[in-house]
């Protein structure tokens, strides 16, 4: 009798340990074909930015490796793609974790539909999120829209996510010739050289061995005072845990258990840390209910709000020259880095919304560009929140002053000099408002501002009372 063949299709879950497709696919005793597809024709205007497919290339090729060199790589629109390939060696069925991204979920139902009408079994499994999100829901079945009552009352009433599964041994693979090799999917900057994403390999080391040392480092490292540390921007408070759960090189249910597991000592931590998991699927519950949450105002009010066209503050902004040493400082280390601090990442959002009057959008699509935790329902929600125009957002008056932002999580300017380094011989006392500085400091600091260094592109001041006057717009 001959061996039954399953296809497994990775997508958002690039690791073999608690791939609950991967594990089931093992189970079986077929064989395996391991397979990635990426599908920009069915993204449309999500497709992968410059940073995610830097990321990406280096997780597929770790997964790769781990994999034996067995993955088939293919490009194109999945749902031809999928299908192809599966009549082609004459697949058994085809098994995928799903994923949440309303173009993701409209494609996976029609493969799902072609290959059952090519008698073609299909198993999509969870490997993502620690609940799913048509499960968490409010007594009269409608999605919670505020994060407390959501994550207390929806997601903690429910059973605890299950327990990791370990990876499969023992796999046997289909050998399969065809396809492209990795770099023919092109996901890496295109020559001349020096490639802008050069500078962002000495920061990470991609893939699930790398996440499972990420995950171990906070452990040790940042779980204790997470809660209040993780404000400040220096400090290793912080998991940088989003890339890595976002392309699946480790899943929500890992975390979440190797987090919990240190409750008995840290548990005020603990659990302010599980609450951010928790955050994470509130965003993935909005965009489920809300398809429409990357474009269009979870609240209508804010339709009507008066957003201002500068495409001078919009590239200083960007560029990381708006004379704001912790705004600056912050933009800069999203170009470098490709990740942006929690904390400062609150204050450049309210910066762009609140004193540059520039919609939201701007702020969305230069993340989705630029982040390598680029994450559809959590960069939309997250844009939304900051602009008020969320769900459970963030007040409209509350507008960061970005000087006092930085003299309380950067009180030594450690992170102003580090990624703003023309400021670095700036004294504590001015570092966070270089243009309060006497012309003896300044000089003293070799700064000319103006010339090394950009006076403020708005008065904090003038800027909050007109953002008072814009938002007034939007009341009911």
């Amino acid at each position: 009798m001959t061996q039954e063949t399953i296809i497994v299709w990775f997508r958002q879950d690039l690791r073999l340990a608690d791939n609950p497709a991967l594990h089931a696919a093992a189970k079986s005793g077929a064989k395996i074909l391991p397979v990635y597809v990426l599908d920009d024709e069915n993204a449309g205007e999500w497709k992968m930015g410059g940073a995610s497919r830097w990321w990406l290339h280096h997780s597929l090729a770790s997964l790769n490796a781990d994999l034996g060199e067995k993955m088939v790589f293919l490009k194109g629109d999945a749902c031809v793609q999928i299908a192809s390939l599966a009549q082609g060696i004459k697949a058994s069925a085809v098994y995928w974790n799903r994923c949440y991204e309303p173009w993701r979920i409209n494609r996976d139902k029609i493969i799902k539909q072609n290959l059952k009408e090519m008698n073609i079994a299909v198993e999509s499994f969870n490997g993502s999120l620690l609940w799913e999100p048509w499960e968490v829901l409010k007594s009269d079945n409608t999605p919670y829209k505020v994060f407390t009552p959501f994550y207390r009352k929806g997601c903690l009433s429910k059973d605890e996510p299950r327990k990791p599964l370990a990876a499969p041994k023992d796999v046997q693979f289909l050998e399969y010739k065809d396809g492209l090799s990795l770099s023919g999917l092109n996901l890496l900057p295109a020559k001349p050289q020096p490639r802008w994403d050069k500078k962002m390999e000495d920061f990470w080391e991609i893939g699930e061995k790398g996440a499972q040392k990420s995950l171990k480092h906070f452990l040790n490292n940042g779980l204790n005072d997470y809660k209040e540390g993780r404000n400040f921007m220096m400090k290793e408070n912080v998991s940088r845990l989003s890339p890595r759960l976002h392309f699946g090189e480790i899943s929500p249910n890992q975390v979440w258990h190797a987090a919990r597991a240190k409750e008995g000592e840290l548990t005020k931590d603990v659990d302010h840390f599980c609450s951010e998991l928790g955050w994470r699927e509130f965003s993935y519950s909005l965009l489920f209910h809300f398809p429409d949450l990357p474009r269009k105002n979870l609240q209508s009010r804010f339709d009507a709000f008066p957003w201002q066209q500068s495409d001078k503050n919009l590239a200083a902004w960007q560029r990381g020259q708006t004379g704001y040493p912790i705004v600056d400082a912050a933009m800069r280390e999203l170009w470098e880095t490709g990740y942006m601090h929690n904390r400062a990442r609150m204050v450049v959002g309210s910066f762009l919304v609140k004193h540059l009057l520039l919609h939201w959008h701007h702020g969305e699509d230069w993340f989705w560009d630029c982040l390598v935790d680029a994450d559809l329902p959590n960069n939309a929600a997250s844009w939304q929140w900051i602009a008020g125009s969320g769900a459970d957002a963030a007040p409209y008056f509350r507008i960061f002053n970005p000087v006092l932002q930085g003299e309380k999580f950067d009180p030594e300017g450690e992170y102003i000099r580090r990624f703003v380094p023309e400021l670095k011989d700036m004294p504590n006392s001015h570092i966070h408002k270089p243009w309060e500085a006497s012309p003896l400091i300044l000089k003293a600091a070799g700064v000319e501002l103006g010339k090394t260094y950009p006076n403020p592109i708005v008065d904090h001041s003038a800027a909050r009372d007109l953002a008072l006057e814009a938002f007034g717009k939007t009341k009911d």
